[in-house]
């Protein structure tokens, strides 16, 4: 008896899933229209979303990624061009949103800080390597070092370390 309910239940199981495979269907766009569509998509590949910060508004799927995606699709079906969307987004969360921000007084900062950064660096490892290389050329050394370090060198003790040493 448990043999058939087994298989009974193992046939209901499949019948199931076949079924839930067969009433599957593609994803719908959002819009209706597949221009309208694409033209979302172009417009958030070139903006940054504003939680995940390292991903596309396109790419993102938090819910304010998915607020702000509405709120596109909306100015486009408006009749908005490109340029007055972005004009928007900017004007409500500033330059940030944009992940190639335009070359001005307030953001030029973030177009040379990196280059900043990297030749500070270079300059102060040059200047680094510079003093220590003048360090060291200047030590000499005296006959007692040299005899010392030729001893050690041949393994036998020297003098002076054999009367620490006792």
């Amino acid at each position: 008896m448990n043999f058939r309910n087994l298989i009974t239940t193992l046939t209901l199981l499949c019948i199931s899933f076949t079924a839930n495979v067969a009433l599957a269907k593609d994803a719908v766009p959002l819009a209706d229209d597949p221009v309208t569509e694409q033209r979302l998509i172009t417009i958030s590949e070139e903006m940054r979303c504003l939680v995940c910060q390292n991903e596309s508004l396109a790419g993102s799927r938090s819910d304010l990624a998915n607020d702000l995606r509405r709120e596109i699709r909306n100015l486009i079906q408006e009749g908005k061009t490109d340029e007055q969307i972005r004009a928007f987004m900017v004007e409500r969360y500033g330059d940030f949103v944009l992940y190639r921000p335009p070359v001005k007084p307030i953001t030029w900062l973030l177009w040379i800080g990196p280059f900043a950064i990297l030749l500070a660096g270079i300059v102060g490892l040059l200047m680094y390597l510079r003093r220590r290389n003048q360090e060291v050329a200047g030590v000499t050394l005296s006959a007692e070092d040299n005899r010392r370090i030729d001893a050690l060198l041949k393994g036998a003790p020297t003098s002076a370390s054999e009367s620490k040493h006792d």
